[in-house]
């Protein structure tokens, strides 16, 4: 494993590994991503390998640009107007994969259906850009754990399992990418994240179904980071407290609560949504590494950025 800052040069090096069949690590505007060529299985099995994770839960495909997209999905209206108005972003669409895509059926958990990203950040897509194929990748870390934002966190959950890490600093939103399927005419959001449901109702004109809504299998996911227990710290989460209790540290938004000196991470001083998104993740790592037995997080509006904030919460403190 080798923490590289993420020149031309280095960048360059991994998309050889990639088309290698090798693991790389890379930073995105969301959180660090481990990359694999989708269209290698043995390579997107190491992906499962390395991070543990069950093997009916899809991948995320990474694309350079749209027209990349367009060869191995079939877009509909709805799909397209999303595409212009959030591309390349933090949206991931849920599509129909077409049968000559060439991706292997363990990125999409045997699903005729294919989620891909056309992502913001410059090494990112410098390095899509590199490798020239597809590049199945998830979050960079063990199945369940904390997404990571920084690639020293990477290298603490997969050490030696990966080629390379390309170093790009902390990553700007911290939560990963709002998924939505729009395979049908119902426009359904499977994960909020850092698009939120008001943007994409905007640009819809009409409402984005919920996954309760749906009425789809919890079993077995149309996409990444729909497992009940997910994103989750070693330590217990207690969520919407208002009291902190002897052993617990405090992950605050806006004020924190009385008696947590020394015993906190804050979200937002000023309740910023956006900076609490930006925090989150890496909070809740600092907070476990103290070793306390438990977290508790003060109350998170639901509107905006909070959805999925607290989405990634609740599966934190889901039972394990």
């Amino acid at each position: 494993m080798l923490i590289v800052k993420a020149t031309e040069d280095q960048i360059k090096r991994a998309a050889q590994e990639l088309r290698a069949g090798r693991l790389v690590a890379f930073p995105t505007e969301t959180v660090y991503g481990l990359g694999a060529d989708a269209t290698n299985g043995q390579a997107v099995a190491r992906i499962f390998e390395a991070k543990g994770r069950p093997r009916f839960n899809p991948l995320i495909v990474h694309l350079p640009d749209g027209v990349a997209a367009q060869r191995i999905a079939g877009f509909t209206e709805k799909a397209n107007r999303l595409a212009e108005a959030f591309w390349p972003g933090p949206l991931t669409l849920v599509l129909s994969r077409r049968p000559e895509s060439g991706i292997s059926d363990l990125v999409t958990a045997g699903l005729d259906t294919i989620a891909i990203r056309v992502p913001r950040h410059p090494i990112a897509h410098a390095l899509l850009a590199a490798a020239g194929v597809p590049v199945a990748a998830p979050s960079a870390n063990v199945s369940g754990h904390v997404s990571p934002t920084t690639a020293q966190h990477v290298a603490e959950d997969l050490g030696g399992k990966v080629s390379v890490i390309l170093d790009g600093g902390p990553t700007d939103h911290g939560l990963e990418s709002t998924v939505v399927d729009v395979t049908s005419d119902r426009v359904v959001m499977l994960r909020p994240g850092a698009v939120t449901r008001e943007q994409i109702e905007a640009v819809l004109g009409e409402p984005a179904l919920r996954m309760d809504e749906l009425g789809a299998s919890k079993d077995r996911p149309r996409s990444p980071g729909q497992l009940a227990s997910h994103y989750a710290p070693r330590a217990k989460v207690r969520l919407n407290a208002t009291d902190l209790r002897p052993g617990e540290v405090l992950l605050a938004f806006g004020p924190p609560l009385p008696g947590s000196n020394g015993r906190c991470e804050n979200l937002s001083p000023t309740s910023d949504l956006v900076e609490a998104a930006a925090n989150l993740f890496a909070a809740l790592r600092r907070l476990d590494a103290t070793g306390a037995e438990t977290i508790a997080v003060m109350p998170i509006p639901e509107t905006g950025l909070g959805e999925a904030i607290n989405d990634r919460l609740r599966r934190a403190a889901a039972d394990r």
